[in-house]
C-alpha cells in the first residue's frame, strides 16, 4: 500500500460521520466542506486522492484521453428526484408531459447529477426529451457562475443558456422568465410559504417516488466515491476503502434499527418510527446499498441515460467504470 498519507474529501453525512470521529478508522486525512461541489472542484484539479464524486462529474472525465479515476460503489449521496421539478402556477404545466415546449432552469450545470435522473424519467415515462425543452442553467436561490472546472457537454438540438450574473432561478420562475426549474434545492419562497407562483410538479410526490421504486426496483444514486487510478491498483486500498465506508453506514442503520422498539426517542421528528417502517417495508433492511450487484440495474440507468443525453461519448456499463472485484 502506499507510504504517503492520502487526502480523502467527503461531506459528513450521517452516515459518514463514523470516519470522521474515529468509530470507524481508514487510513487518510479526511476533509469536507459545506458545498460538496468545493470537494467536486478540488478532485477534479488533482488536489485529492479519494473523494465523494458526483456521478456525472465522474462520468464526464471518462471522455478524456486518458481517465484519471475510477469508482468504488459507495453512494454517499441518493434521492428521489421527482420532488426536484417546480413549476410556475401560471405556466399551464399540469403534466409532464406539458414541459415539452417550455423553458426550464436546471440548477449549476447542464446535466446534473439529478439532472439526468429527471430527464432520463421524462423521456423514458412521459415521452418528453430534452431538446424538447429550453434550458437555463443558474443558482437556485443565490447566483452562480459556470463551473469551468469541467467538461461541459451540450448535444447538437439543445439549447442551453446561462442565467445572467445577477440572475437566480427562483427568481425567474417567480417572475414567469421560466416555465420550470429542476433544482436539488428547494426554493426559498416555497419552504418559507412566501410565493403563490410556484409549486411542484408533482404535488403528491413522496406517492410518485414511491410507486417508481415498487416498480423499477431504482433509488437514484447522485455521487459515488473515486478514487485514482494508480491508487486503485495498490493491493487492498479500495477494498479497505470500500470496507471502512460499509460498517460506517451499517453503524448508522444499525443504530436506527435498534432504537425502533423505543419508537425512536432520541429522534427529535415526530412520527419517525412511522416513516422508518413504512421505509423499512418498502427498501428492505439495507435500504442504503453499497455494492456493485445492490445497484448495478440503477446505476447501468443513470449510465444509458448520461450516454441518451449527449454527456458521455459511448454507452458505458457498470463494469468499465468501477475497480474491479470491489464490493461484488
Amino acid at each position: 500500500m502506499t507510504d504517503r498519507k492520502l487526502k480523502m474529501g467527503v461531506y459528513r453525512y450521517e452516515h459518514t460521520e463514523p470516519l470522521f470521529d474515529g468509530r470507524v478508522e481508514i487510513d487518510a486525512d479526511l476533509e469536507t466542506s459545506p458545498l460538496i461541489s468545493d470537494v467536486f472542484q478540488r478532485m477534479a484539479q488533482g488536489e485529492l486522492d479519494i473523494a465523494e464524486y458526483g456521478l456525472t462529474y465522474f462520468l464526464r472525465s471518462f471522455d478524456l484521453a486518458d481517465s484519471p479515476f475510477l469508482a468504488l460503489p459507495i453512494f454517499p449521496n441518493r434521492n428521489f428526484r421527482h420532488s426536484s421539478l417546480f413549476v410556475n402556477t401560471d405556466s399551464g404545466i399540469e403534466r409532464p408531459e406539458d414541459l415539452a415546449g417550455k423553458t426550464v432552469g436546471e440548477f449549476a450545470l447542464y446535466g446534473s447529477d439529478p439532472g439526468v435522473w429527471v430527464k432520463g424519467v421524462l423521456a423514458d415515462e412521459y415521452g418528453v426529451k430534452p431538446e424538447r425543452i429550453d434550458w437555463v442553467i443558474g443558482g437556485t436561490d443565490h447566483p452562480i457562475p459556470s463551473f469551468g472546472w469541467i467538461p461541459q457537454p451540450v448535444p447538437d438540438g439543445v439549447r442551453v443558456r446561462h442565467a445572467g450574473d445577477d440572475q437566480t432561478l427562483a427568481a425567474l420562475l417567480e417572475a414567469g422568465e421560466i416555465d420550470a426549474l429542476l433544482s436539488v434545492d428547494v426554493p426559498q419562497s416555497v419552504l418559507d410559504g412566501s410565493t403563490k407562483k410556484i409549486r411542484r410538479l408533482f404535488v403528491d410526490y413522496e406517492a410518485v417516488e414511491r410507486d417508481y421504486y415498487r416498480r423499477t426496483g431504482i433509488f437514484p444514486m447522485m455521487h459515488v466515491v473515486a478514487i485514482r487510478r494508480e491508487l486503485a491498483e495498490e493491493p487492498g486500498l479500495a477494498e479497505s476503502v470500500y470496507r471502512a465506508f460499509s460498517q460506517a453506514k451499517e453503524i448508522v442503520q444499525e443504530h436506527y434499527r435498534a432504537n425502533a422498539a423505543k419508537q425512536h426517542m432520541a429522534v427529535i421528528t415526530p412520527w419517525f418510527s412511522e416513516l422508518f417502517a413504512e421505509n423499512r417495508a418498502l427498501l428492505g433492511e439495507d435500504w442504503w446499498p453499497y455494492g456493485l450487484d445492490a445497484n448495478r440495474k440503477a446505476v447501468d440507468t443513470f449510465l444509458r441515460y448520461h450516454h441518451e443525453q449527449g454527456l458521455s461519448q459511448r454507452l458505458l456499463t457498470s463494469d468499465d467504470i468501477f475497480v474491479p472485484g470491489v464490493g461484488r
